[in-house]
C-alpha cells in the first residue's frame, strides 16, 4: 500500500473540507497505475494506491465469476479492509471484483469510478471513463479522446532539468522514440526493431539526436539490438534499468516517434502538442481483430483532428492542440460525486 500526495493537479476544483479519502485499486501495472493515481491528482486528492492480486479461479475468470467475492483477493497484494475510500478509482480487469466488493461493504458510501470498460455490470460503478475508440455510451459513461495519464507542463518543467546533463550530448532536434512491444494484437520482433533501427538510424545521419525508452514489453533483445545498430550515432537508449527517463524525454524532446500498440504512449505524446509520429506494427491473430479495429479508430481520429503522422521514416514539424483530457474529466467526476445520489 502507497499512499501520495497530490502532485500537480491540472483541475482548480474546490472541495468541501475535509478532502474526500481515495483509493486507486490496479494490478500494479505501470500504464494502469498511472491512470488511476493521474486522475486522483487531477481531482486534488491524495491516493492510497492499492495493489491487488486475485486467487484462481477469479484471477482466471473475473469478472465472470463474481461469487464469494471477499475470498478472492489474495494477501500477497494489499488488503482491501476497512475504513473504505470515499471515492475509488479502478482499472484494469483485475480491479472489478475487488470494486464491486468494496462497493457492496460500504453500504454503496463509496463512489466507484472504473477506468476502461468493465464488459460486465457496468450499472454498477457510478461513472465509467473510457476512450472514444471503444464505441461505449451510458448515462453513466464518461467519454474521452485517448487515455488518461499524469503528464502536466508542470509536471514536465519540474522533471526536465534532472535531466539536462544526462542528455548534454545528445544534439538538437532531439527525437524521442517511445517504444512498446508485441502483444496479442501486433507482432514486435528481431525484423520489426531492425527495420525501425534502420529508420532511426537514418535520421541521426541527418542530424537528429535519438532519446530512446523500452517499456516492460520490448523486451532485452530488442534493446540490445538497438544498441548495436545505433552503435556510434548520438543516441540515449534506456532499456528500463536506472532511473526512469521517460518524463525527461516527453520534457527535452523536439519531436517523437511512438509505436502503435500503445494508447498511453501515444495519447502522453499528444499531451505535449510537439509532432507525434506512429510507427505501425504488422498485426497478428485473427482473435485480436477487434482490438486493433480499436486501435486502428484511436489512430484515424488522432490523424483527423491533426494530432499524429504515421512514420514513414521522416521527421516533419506541424502544430496543433495539445491532447490534455485530464482536467475535464477530473471535473465531471467531481461534479458526479458532489451530486445528490
Amino acid at each position: 500500500m502507497t499512499e501520495l500526495r497530490p502532485l500537480g493537479a491540472v483541475a482548480d476544483l474546490s472541495w468541501p473540507h475535509p478532502l474526500p479519502s481515495c483509493w486507486a485499486l490496479t494490478d500494479g501495472r505501470p500504464g494502469m497505475e498511472n491512470q488511476t493515481v493521474g486522475l486522483a491528482e487531477a481531482l486534488g486528492l491524495a491516493p492510497v494506491i492499492k495493489r491487488v492480486i486475485l486467487k484462481t479461479p477469479w484471477r482466471i475468470l473475473s469478472p465472470h465469476i463474481m461469487a464469494f467475492q471477499r475470498y478472492a483477493v489474495s494477501k500477497r497484494g494489499d488488503h482491501i479492509e476497512p475504513p473504505w475510500p470515499d471515492i475509488l478509482i479502478s482499472t484494469g480487469r483485475p480491479s472489478i471484483l475487488p470494486a464491486m466488493y468494496i462497493q457492496r461493504q460500504s453500504g454503496g458510501r463509496a463512489f466507484t469510478v472504473q477506468l476502461q470498460d468493465p464488459v460486465l455490470l457496468r450499472h454498477r460503478f457510478n461513472r465509467i471513463v473510457v476512450p472514444a475508440h471503444d464505441g461505449l455510451t451510458g448515462s453513466n459513461v464518461l467519454v474521452m479522446d485517448g487515455a488518461l495519464h499524469r503528464i502536466t507542463p508542470e509536471r514536465l518543467a519540474a522533471e526536465a532539468p534532472r535531466w539536462t546533463e544526462r542528455f548534454a550530448g545528445i544534439p538538437h532536434p532531439r527525437v524521442a522514440v517511445l517504444l512498446g512491444g508485441a502483444n496479442s494484437r501486433y507482432a514486435f520482433g528481431e525484423a520489426e526493431i531492425q527495420e525501425l533501427a534502420s529508420q532511426l538510424k537514418a535520421l541521426s545521419q541527418q542530424g537528429y539526436g535519438l532519446l530512446i525508452t523500452g517499456s516492460r514489453r520490448t523486451g532485452a533483445a530488442n534493446i540490445e539490438t538497438l544498441r548495436h545498430m545505433l552503435a556510434g550515432c548520438p543516441a540515449f537508449i534506456s532499456g528500463g534499468d536506472g532511473d526512469n527517463p521517460y518524463f525527461g524525454m516527453l520534457a527535452h524532446a523536439d519531436a517523437f516517434v511512438v509505436t502503435c500498440d500503445s494508447v498511453n504512449m501515444v495519447t502522453e505524446a499528444c499531451s505535449t502538442g510537439k509532432p507525434v509520429h506512429v510507427a505501425i506494427l504488422p498485426s497478428v491473430g485473427r482473435r485480436a481483430a477487434s482490438q486493433r479495429d480499436k486501435f486502428s479508430r484511436f489512430h484515424r481520429s488522432l490523424e483527423q483532428s491533426g494530432r499524429i503522422r504515421l512514420f514513414n521514416g521522416q521527421i516533419e514539424s506541424w502544430t496543433y492542440l495539445p491532447l490534455r483530457e485530464m482536467e475535464r474529466i477530473a471535473r465531471l467526476v467531481q461534479d458526479a460525486y458532489l451530486s445528490p445520489r
